[in-house]
């Protein structure tokens, strides 16, 4: 009997479009086993015309212009906008997409980034064989561009994202609100933090201050330490460079004055999350779901324009965390937190309360359900 086989469309133009992607493929091997077959494709690198197959590599550059990105992601906002934008496109891009799915057949279609979902659906056509599910990976600024009605289900991250989606005419009943899907690594209870941090030789009477930038060391990551470390405080900091060696290197040549500890890439974040006291990071929408699974109270220090712009309003609605373009507010932040544990606790306990941890696996579910390997699941 032929398993069947679900083809994920994403592209790495930031890299909550993989990370989102890989957690869902992750989820269905852990709830199907064997059972079903997956694959990824970034499909701007991979099929797009030029000059659109550059994307990935160009987004690091556009992003250097935050402001002009924001305003381009709002000028382009809007049922009526992007429905002229994607018609626009559509002799150019259809094509290109057809031959994606001819090369890959699947019995599923899952999209985590928004410019594969009108563009797949209309290489599709009318008779299509193959189920359609976007999953939509920004929190609460969701552009319209994330949706179209043609899709089979349409799972969002929050209550903000599925209202945001009915308002652009989603029917409710293909709309479901799931979370944001994270690698199973995150998902554990947060654990013996004792245990974690004589395992990492980290301070145990301190309080531990995490500051990340994603895998590529994005943010004011070294003005941000540099800050801390000369404002006296009683903490001990772990800074986590990624991929971004100059920074890393910086970091290293610092005196430090608190204890501190500095890492590159690492593949350890989630035991970083589990014995840290406090994260600061950028407005990336996997990270803040990541340090809600942890009960890490959120300093944003950080947020494109556009669509990061709703992260920051969910993180300060929700009590989960606070905002701190500056690295004045940043200390500020850390100081009250120090002086006041239990302010700092109860934004821990919202942070647990708000955390999605089964995410991945209800995504996972509800691909089962179109191929019908589980019947769909009920959310509570």
């Amino acid at each position: 009997m032929k398993k069947p086989h679900v083809l994920v469309l994403f592209s790495d133009t930031g890299g909550g479009h993989r990370s989102a992607s890989e957690a869902i493929i992750e989820a269905l091997g852990l709830e199907f086993g064997d059972s079903v077959t997956t694959e990824m494709v970034d499909f701007f690198k991979e099929y797009a015309p030029i000059p659109f197959n550059k994307m990935p590599e160009l987004y690091p550059q556009m992003v250097k212009a935050p402001q002009l990105w924001g305003a381009g992601f709002y000028a382009t906002d809007g049922r009526t906008r992007a429905r002229m934008i994607t018609s626009a496109f559509r002799p150019y891009a259809t094509p290109a997409a057809k031959k994606l799915l001819k090369n890959h057949p699947s019995d599923v279609i899952v999209t985590t980034h928004l410019a594969a979902n009108s563009v797949g659906l209309w290489a599709l056509g009318r008779n299509r064989d193959r189920r359609f599910i976007s999953v939509i990976t920004d929190p609460v600024t969701t552009h319209a561009l994330w949706f179209d009605n043609r899709a089979d289900l349409i799972l969002v991250p929050t209550e903000y994202a599925r209202e945001r989606a009915i308002a652009n005419h989603m029917p409710p009943e293909k709309v479901f609100v799931v979370g944001q899907p994270v690698s199973d690594r995150y998902c554990a209870p947060p654990g013996d933090k004792h245990a974690l941090r004589e395992k990492l030789g980290w301070s145990q009477d301190k309080m531990i201050v995490l500051l990340i930038g994603g895998g590529d060391g994005m943010g004011p990551i070294f003005a941000n330490a540099e800050a801390i470390d000369a404002s006296g405080l009683d903490l001990g900091l772990v800074v986590v460079a990624g991929r971004n060696e100059r920074l890393k290197a910086k970091l290293d040549a610092h005196k430090w004055k608190i204890p501190a500890h500095i890492y590159g890439f690492t593949r350890d974040l989630p035991d970083f999350m589990r014995a840290a006291d406090v994260v600061i990071t950028k407005a990336g929408p996997g990270t803040i779901a990541e340090a809600l699974i942890a009960g890490l109270p959120i300093i944003l220090n950080a947020r494109l324009p556009g669509q990061e712009d709703g992260n920051v309003t969910f993180v300060q609605k929700e009590r989960v965390g606070v905002w701190a373009p500056r690295s004045d507010r940043v200390v500020r932040t850390l100081e009250k937190w120090l002086q006041n544990p239990e302010e700092r606790e109860l934004f821990a306990a919202n942070c647990l309360a708000a955390a999605r941890p089964e995410s991945a696996r209800l995504v996972a579910r509800f691909i089962g359900s179109q191929v019908g390997l589980r019947a769909e699941p009920v959310i509570t």
